[in-house]
């Protein structure tokens, strides 16, 4: 073997050795979100400044849910009043309160849910609860 041989070799060993640790640690997908153990996938658009939220904390969110091909179910990100969410509280999804936890205030998340995280006592007429949806998550303040 010629030392260009050896080079992409060893190369090739390199990257498939990280994307395998990748896959095998769960925590990122080749999508860039990153995976929490209950499936949960979020990115972060916007980092955010001061301490990381914790259970048992009040914050004030404005988030806007979709579909993942982009039809809005709901949003309040242009609303003057934010909603007020407990975390660890069942005040909001399984997505959110997850989503929620360890962002900074002025974060912005994007979460991916898969039906199981998004489940609801009762549902708006435009919600099917088959669906994953796509869930923006602007933090506003930790009360």
């Amino acid at each position: 073997m010629n030392l260009k041989n050896i080079f992409i070799f060893f190369s090739a060993y390199l990257f498939l050795s990280w994307s395998c640790q990748q896959k095998l640690s769960g925590s990122v997908s080749v999508d860039g979100y990153i995976v929490t153990e209950s499936g949960l996938k979020y990115k972060i658009l916007k980092n955010g400044i001061g301490k990381k939220v914790k259970v048992g904390q009040e914050v004030l969110i404005r988030e806007t849910t979709t579909y993942l091909n982009g039809t809005v179910l709901y949003s309040n990100e242009s609303s003057k009043t934010p909603v007020k969410v407990l975390i660890g509280g069942n005040q909001a999804t399984t997505a959110v309160d997850e989503g929620l936890r360890g962002m900074r205030e002025g974060e912005i998340r994007q979460l991916i849910a898969t039906p199981n995280l998004v489940k609801r006592k009762s549902y708006p007429p435009n919600v099917s609860p088959d669906s994953s949806l796509a869930i923006k998550i602007i933090l506003d303040k930790i009360l």
